[in-house]
């Protein structure tokens, strides 16, 4: 037998082929992952607190509020004008206290309670109706050197004593040394910054009509010192 016929009896079924042929191969089937239920809940839940944190983020932003502010200097006591006055638009914390802008006319006319300063919100407890000197009151300056300052800041309203202490190398007639001084109750209208050089603050301070004579010659007589009162004025 030939090597043709050979080739030919060695095919399957009889068949004679002329050579093998390669079949395709399917690809291999790949099954779809299996998304875990709690890990989809877990994605959802964060997108939404994401969103949620920018809504609450464009309400902060969105939520302005109209207030007064002080636009020039302001001295206690002074009548508060518009021209004073100006209005801004601000996230306003809540512990804030401020006057809003539509009560803007509520408080012009009213005094200044404290010293104001350009740039700053007007809070209710700056202004005041009354005046800081009232019927029945004098105003008595007081010069304070740098050593009869207290290291507590002088603010309007606060209370204080007057102290009438004798001049160096004098006593008073008819008083014992160990007797208690002379004072005079008073109370804080207006304090000025140091001056330049000397230091000297001066103290205005409001007291009855019939101490301030007595009060205003301590003054003139370097006798008179300013001492703070407890805070219940006793």
């Amino acid at each position: 037998m030939s090597k043709t016929e050979e080739r030919v009896s060695a095919a399957p079924n009889g068949v004679p082929q002329q050579g093998h042929v390669a079949t395709p191969v399917a690809p291999p089937r790949v099954s779809a992952r299996r998304r875990r239920p709690g890990v989809i809940a877990l994605s959802l839940a964060l997108i939404a607190a994401g969103g949620a944190g920018v809504a609450v983020l464009l309400l902060q932003v969105g939520n302005r509020t109209d207030v007064v502010t002080v636009v020039r200097d302001v001295q206690v006591g002074q009548v508060l004008t518009e021209d004073d006055l100006g209005k801004a638009s601000i996230a306003l914390d809540p512990a804030v206290k401020a006057v809003r802008a539509d009560d803007l006319k509520s408080v012009v006319g009213k005094r200044a309670a404290v010293e104001l300063k350009p740039g700053s919100l007007l809070a209710p407890s700056q202004v005041t109706k009354d005046n800081l000197v009232k019927a029945g009151e004098q105003l008595v300056p007081i010069g304070l050197e740098p050593k009869q300052i207290p290291a507590t800041a002088l603010v309007p309203g606060q209370k204080v004593q007057l102290v009438h202490v004798p001049a160096q190398g004098t006593t008073d007639t008819g008083k014992t040394s160990d007797a208690a001084p002379q004072t005079i109750d008073g109370r804080v209208v207006k304090a000025s910054g140091a001056a330049p050089g000397t230091g000297i603050v001066v103290v205005d301070v409001a007291t009855s009509a019939t101490d301030g004579p007595t009060a205003a010659a301590w003054e003139a007589a370097g006798t008179l010192r300013l001492v703070l009162a407890a805070p219940d004025g006793n």
